[in-house]
């Protein structure tokens, strides 16, 4: 293992933040297919979109993790370039892009990067767990 992140959204005051008709946050975060993955409107929207930027900020944390000692590999992160995706029956998982993934390379070390992500929601919380793994190459 070489790093872990675990972040934390408080619903209501992500839920402010979305509705704020004066900000870009939400297509500054999300990918366009992000966003036309979630619900509609309304809690569950919120509760979905709060879960992948948990796992965004996640991905950077154990990103970080595994950088220590060094400094950040970007100046600058695009957080549209940290994407959650699910598989065929709904299961969350992580796809790196640009610059991103360029960056993330430098961990590899002639091995495999493996990220594994867990995404929960209750009450007024959403919750994600990022591990960056390292396994041999096959």
């Amino acid at each position: 293992m070489l790093g872990i992140g675990l972040d934390v959204v408080h619903l209501p005051s992500f839920a402010e933040q979305l509705a704020d008709a004066a900000s870009a946050f939400a297509t500054a975060t999300f990918t366009p297919s992000e966003l036309a993955s979630v619900v509609a409107a309304g809690p569950r929207r919120t509760a979905s979109l709060a879960g992948r930027f948990a796992a965004k900020e996640a991905f950077v944390k154990a990103w970080s993790t595994a950088r220590r000692g060094h400094p950040p590999a970007l100046a600058a992160l695009d957080l549209r370039e940290v994407e959650v995706v699910l598989d065929g029956w709904g299961r969350p998982a992580l796809l790196l892009h640009g610059a991103v993934a360029g960056a993330l390379t430098d961990l590899a070390e002639d091995a495999t990067l493996d990220l594994h992500l867990s995404l929960s929601h209750d009450g007024p919380t959403a919750v994600a767990v990022v591990v960056l793994e390292r396994s041999p190459a096959c």
